[in-house]
């Protein structure tokens, strides 16, 4: 579909980079000439459409790494001059009855010149608290502050104002409106985005740092999370195949925090979250939010415990400086429900509140100590250096009693068991360098930067044995009628269980510039350089194994303006998945020695800001899996690598503001993927990737009736898929309807009213493999209150 951008050029966004300077540096009234002083000076012209100058107009600056923003007016000449330090800005001009515009200009280069178009209406937004779907400017996808739709890449955001609309609680809600993801069953006790065709549990992270344990994510202090698409691997790493998810963190800030809301709903559905923060002065600010839940399920004997606690504090360590610093403590300890089995092809007609197997001794237990700071200064020629420090302790323990296979006749249902428990240590550090530069005609923004990691990892797992002390019975049989058991089970390892210890150290460097070239073209172009040593000793036989692995990972692209508020571009990324695997312990004699799978993406979109406050995004892709290791078929003992998957697809998204009271978002995705070599006896040739909706659809709209009152209605659809690579077990097609009510019953508490599949729709929600497949939840209803105060 795309082999015309093979190899070619990618990317440049152009970034902002900070206004620091002294705390009267600003911007010299328009009609006051230049400047008494040498500083640097971005110059423009405002004129409408016929070319006449526009008197009075809004000019502001904005740099995203500073925390200042500069404004004046222009003169009776349309004209405007701004001081400011070294760098690259963006100037956003806005005048009564026209549609603002938007530049992003450097001290003496060519002054800007703005031309407005008169606007229909304006667009606010007249929610007590502002209510914003489209988020403008990512930094992670660039490692720089850059507008999404300079980005030569498809980038998904969920914000925090949708989570809250939607109560939002976990990442399989977040991901409903993010075209092209999906998520897995995760057995129970762990997130398992799909993205593009490729499932990971560790291609997850937060503000940029790898996240990558396996547990359920909660977003209580969650500012937005983003859906990076393809191959990510320049600006985070290993892995990130068909993308990444990055949950993006609030911090501390200087402008008061006082939010807390309380959730009740069916099925003993029970929730509590807070978020309080002020600034002490002008030299330091705290924020601390939490959450506490205890509910239940529509699933018999399944419930969740789970409480949050994130401090997060910010000095100013002079007006170039900031120091920033969080912890959190999150545990989560739920049911491992693995939902249903199958027959014939299809998951069992039970009663969605069936439990197969024992829900008492099928626990999941995970406790997080996240601890970060980053330190960011900005030197007097503009250049900024910023140093992020995060370290990770995850105890992790999960036990079930799960379904399996059917008998021919339809009538028992195997059960097996087996606990697994896998402590995690992670330190992380990376050092970024941006330095904004002119060379000749064009403006350049260069990142230069290292990642230093290390990541301890135990694994000992035992298998569940069914009936009295030492017995050998690894599984039993259960009626399909009554498959909800309560039986002695012992659990000790047998001689497949895995007891290992391995640790894993990477040392990267990494170099991109973004640079534009004109008004109209701008590129990037990045390289990162990994060496990523694993280490895995098994403890049950003392044997090391050892996989040594130097990634080298370009990225390129090209995005093409033809007007401001439009975008085209094409990009290549490549990224690897190392022999260890997701979770570093699936080294092997035989794989330890082969070259890693190995991923290449290629895309064109376009992407549109059709009012500042509503994004559209499109996207065609064509992504390809190589490197996959088959059995030689001339020795057995002995592997090859083939290339074997391709997933191609389109992907379309829109969040924002329709209109004063229309809020939207959602999108579709086309994805079409294949395993095209056969790979096992379970993942032929021509087989369709697992859990990859032929078509996908989900659209949330939001509307304002009154400045007190608003209503919504979403959609979700999801095409049929299949459970596995061996296509024997489908999943059915579903579109479900949800609604939500919202009232300001006075200037500072909300009331609302979620109701989730509204036809009560019975559907099947994911799944993790043939017999594992979980029914989704009949109507279900939440009721929340909110207050600032």
């Amino acid at each position: 579909m795309l082999r015309g951008i093979t190899g070619v050029v990618l990317l440049l966004a152009l970034q902002f980079t900070p206004a620091f300077g002294s705390p009267s540096a600003g911007i010299s009234p328009a009609d006051g000439g230049r400047q008494a002083s040498s500083d640097p000076a971005i110059r423009g012209r405002v004129v409408d459409s016929t070319g006449a100058p526009i008197a009075g107009a809004r000019v502001s600056v904005e740099s995203p790494l500073s925390r200042q923003a500069l404004s004046t007016v222009t003169d009776a000449r349309g004209d405007f001059v701004v001081a400011v330090p070294p760098g690259i800005h963006l100037v956003t001009v806005s005048a009564s009855g026209f549609s603002d515009a938007s530049q992003r200009l450097m001290p003496a280069g060519r002054p800007g010149q703005f031309m407005l178009q008169i606007a229909g209406v304006t667009e606010t937004v007249r929610v007590g608290a502002p209510a914003r779907y489209h988020v403008p400017v990512v930094s992670s996808a660039t490692r720089t502050p850059t507008p999404l739709r300079d980005v030569p890449q498809a980038v998904s955001i969920v914000s925090r104002e949708l989570m809250a609309d939607q109560r939002m609680a976990s990442m399989a809600d977040v991901v409903r409106y993010m075209p092209g993801v999906g998520i897995a069953q995760g057995e129970g006790n762990r997130d398992t985005p799909i993205l593009r065709g490729n499932s990971s549990t560790s291609d997850l992270f937060v503000d940029g740092v790898r996240d990558d344990a396996q547990y359920f994510r909660d977003v209580y202090n969650i500012e937005r999370v983003e859906a990076l698409k393809g191959p990510n691997a320049l600006a985070f790493g290993r892995g990130g195949v068909g993308g990444v998810i990055n949950r993006v963190t609030r911090q501390a800030q200087w402008t008061a925090q006082r939010e807390a809301s309380l959730q009740l709903g069916s099925w003993n559905n029970r929730r509590l979250s807070a978020d309080l923060g002020h600034g002490l002065q002008d030299t330091a600010a705290v924020r601390i939010t939490g959450v506490f839940e205890d509910s239940g399920s529509y699933r018999a004997g399944v419930g969740v415990e789970r409480m949050g606690l994130n401090p997060t504090i910010a000095f100013r360590l002079g007006s170039r400086t900031t120091l920033r610093a969080g912890y959190e403590f999150f545990h989560d300890e739920r049911t491992a429900d693995r939902g249903v089995s199958s027959f014939n092809g299809r998951p069992l007609a039970t009663d969605p509140s069936t439990f197969f197997g024992d829900p008492d001794a099928s626990r999941a237990r995970v406790t997080v100590n996240l601890a970060s700071s980053v330190v960011e200064h900005t030197f007097a020629t503009g250049v900024t250096l910023r140093s992020r420090v995060g370290y990770g302790h995850y105890e992790k323990f999960y036990q079930n009693v799960f379904p399996g296979a059917v008998d021919a006749t339809g009538s028992m249902v195997s059960l097996s068991a087996y606990n697994h428990e896998m402590p995690r240590r992670n330190l992380f550090s990376q050092t970024d360098l941006i330095v904004t530069r002119r060379t000749g005609p064009f403006d350049h923004t260069i990142l230069a930067g290292a990642e230093l990691g290390r990541q301890t990892t135990e694994n000992f797992r035992q298998t569940g044995y069914f009936g009295a002390a030492g017995s050998n019975t690894a599984s039993m049989l259960a009626p399909v009628s009554s498959p909800t058991v309560s039986v002695p089970i012992e659990f000790r390892q047998a001689a497949a269980d895995v007891n290992n210890r391995s640790v894993a150290i990477v040392a990267a460097v990494y170099a991109q510039d973004q640079v534009a070239l004109s008004r109209h073209w701008q590129a990037v172009v990045g390289l990162r350089v990994d060496r990523f040593n694993v280490s895995l000793l098994n403890n049950r036989n003392g044997v090391e194994l050892a996989s040594h692995d130097d990634l080298i990972s370009p990225r390129v692209g090209l995005v093409v303006k033809p007007i401001e508020p439009v975008s085209v571009y094409g990009s290549y990324s490549l990224s690897y998945l190392p022999r260890a695997g997701d979770q570093l312990a699936s080294l092997t004699v035989t794989n330890q020695v082969l070259d890693p799978e190995r991923f290449r993406n290629y895309e064109v979109g376009v992407k549109w800001d059709v009012t500042p406050a509503l994004a559209f995004t499109s996207a065609v892709y064509r992504l390809d899996r190589d490197n996959v290791a088959v059995p030689d078929p001339t020795d057995p003992t002995r592997a090859i690598l083939v290339d074997a998957q391709q997933t191609q697809g389109v992907e379309i998204g829109f969040n924002g503001n329709v209109t004063r009271s229309w809020l939207m978002a959602g999108g579709y995705a086309y994805q079409d993927g294949e395993i095209t070599q056969s790979i096992s006896s379970t993942a032929l040739a021509g087989a369709v990737l697992a859990q990859l909706p032929r078509h996908s659809l989900s659209l949330w709209n939001k509307y304002e009736l009154t400045s007190r009152v608003g209503v919504a209605l979403g959609i979700i659809h999801r095409g049929a898929v299949f459970t596995s690579t061996d296509n024997l077990v489908r999943l059915p097609e579903y579109t479900r309807v949800d609604a939500g009510v919202f009232v300001n019953l006075t200037a500072k508490l909300r009331a609302q009213v979620n109701l989730e599949n509204l036809s009560n729709r019975r559907y099947y929600a994911f799944a993790h493999n043939n017999f594992n497949i979980t029914p989704g939840s009949p109507r279900s209803v939440r009721v929340a209150l909110t207050t600032r105060f």
